[in-house]
């Protein structure tokens, strides 16, 4: 018998501890479709019309994603484009809930997690990127005496799936000690020149970004806001999908952000 949309739910709340953590927006469900039961489940970083028609064509009853439909303090006014997202997923009576800072905090699935194992760094028990008194980042170190910020960057690179970095801030001579916090991170930099590191690694930088890596001696790497944030929410619904014995299709996007 095919699991049911609350089965899957509730697991993933469970193996995520979604509610540890204070966020910005409703954390797990947020559209309840017409399904009871799934067996396919959509996950995609962002809750978008385009994530929304990719699913339904899939025939998705389930749609997992990283940044979901409702944000604390943004408008309640049901404006023409969020009518549209939400006619598509009442059409199609397709599930969607939402699974955000506890998706970069994970261990094992979290993007921060998944993007230091795949540069090959050992990672520490540091806390880094506080909110809240829990560290969201990652800080991480390469084996013996680390590469150069060109090779680095090269692969951090291969990691994004090919998408070219922006490097700023100081050029280090040698990268050992690396921090990572995915997405809209900019503003831990000063906290991960404090905590020793070489490289911070983030989605995108601020305006400031430039000169206070130069001054805190640090260099600040922009993997893209999208890019560093496919990793927890694919790996998610790669292990649902394992877990319930459903088929899982991760829906991305040419997003350059």
């Amino acid at each position: 018998m095919a699991p049911t949309v609350t089965e899957i739910l509730e697991h993933a709340e469970t193996l995520l501890d979604a509610h540890a953590l204070a966020d910005y927006c409703p954390i797990g469900l947020q559209v309840a479709g017409r399904h009871v039961q799934v067996d396919t489940i959509a996950t995609s970083v962002s809750s978008t019309l385009d994530a929304f028609e990719r699913a339904a064509d899939l025939g998705a009853q389930l749609l997992l994603c990283h940044h979901g439909l409702f944000w604390k303090g943004t408008p309640q006014v049901i404006d023409p484009v969020m009518r549209d997202r939400l006619a598509t997923l009442f059409k199609h009576g397709i599930t969607l809930a939402g699974y955000h800072l506890c998706l970069d905090a994970h261990p094992e699935i979290g993007n921060n997690a998944l993007i230091a194992d795949a540069l090959g760094l050992t990672r520490t028990n540091q806390p880094f990127a506080m909110h809240g008194g829990t560290g969201i980042g990652v800080v991480g170190e390469l084996p013996g005496d680390g590469e150069t910020l060109s090779s680095f960057a090269a692969r951090l690179r291969d990691v994004l799936g090919g998408r070219e970095p922006l490097v700023l801030g100081a050029v280090v001579g040698r990268v050992q000690r690396v921090a990572i916090s995915s997405g809209g991170s900019a503003s831990y930099i000063a906290e991960a020149a404090a905590l020793d590191c070489d490289v911070f690694i983030t989605g995108e930088p601020r305006e400031d970004t430039n000169a206070l890596g130069r001054e805190l001696g640090i260099a600040f790497i922009a993997g893209g806001h999208h890019a560093t944030e496919v990793f927890g929410i694919r790996a998610l619904g790669e292990h649902l999908a394992r877990t319930f014995g459903v088929r899982h299709e991760f829906l991305d996007a040419d997003n350059p952000v």
